[in-house]
């Protein structure tokens, strides 16, 4: 049986929902706080062992381009959010960490985030159509990560 939707069609209405919500999330967003790409920088370093990540591996979860985030890194640092050090591993890499009033700021910024993104998303579908969103999202992330990886 040949789908109702097309692919491209299905991906246009994820891509134009996905916009949606980000507009209106960013209009809620605590930018007194932080700014929303330093925020995405403390999410993903606040969820790695050690609130630590090397600078390179950060490059790769976050939207930015390297020279974006090395200005974005040394702004945080110079503000006491972030510390950088060289990785013990490999003297060539340098590792970026939360400091404790990065943690604080990120908690602070996380909490009214958090609730703007739960009052658009269970204001508008239930927890059933949560759990499908969620698990054909996972799912479409993980199949191109598998047909990318496959094709290297």
């Amino acid at each position: 049986m040949a789908p109702d939707v097309s692919p491209v069609a299905a991906w246009e209405s994820l891509f134009r929902a996905q916009v949606s919500v980000m507009r209106q999330l960013a209009t809620e967003f605590p930018t007194d706080i932080v700014s929303f790409n330093e925020y995405d920088v403390m999410f993903n370093l606040f969820g790695q062992p050690g609130k630590t990540l090397r600078i390179r591996d950060l490059g790769e979860k976050v939207l930015l381009t390297q020279p974006s985030i090395s200005r974005l890194v040394d702004r945080l640092v110079s503000r006491g959010i972030l510390e950088k050090h060289d990785d013990p591993s490999d003297g060539r890499g340098t590792l970026v960490a939360l400091t404790e009033k990065g943690v604080q700021t990120y908690r602070q910024a996380a909490v009214i985030h958090g609730a703007s993104i739960s009052d658009h998303m269970s204001g508008t579908l239930s927890g059933e159509e949560l759990d499908e969103l969620t698990r054909l999202c996972d799912k479409l992330r993980v199949g191109v990560a598998a047909r990318t990886a496959s094709a290297r």
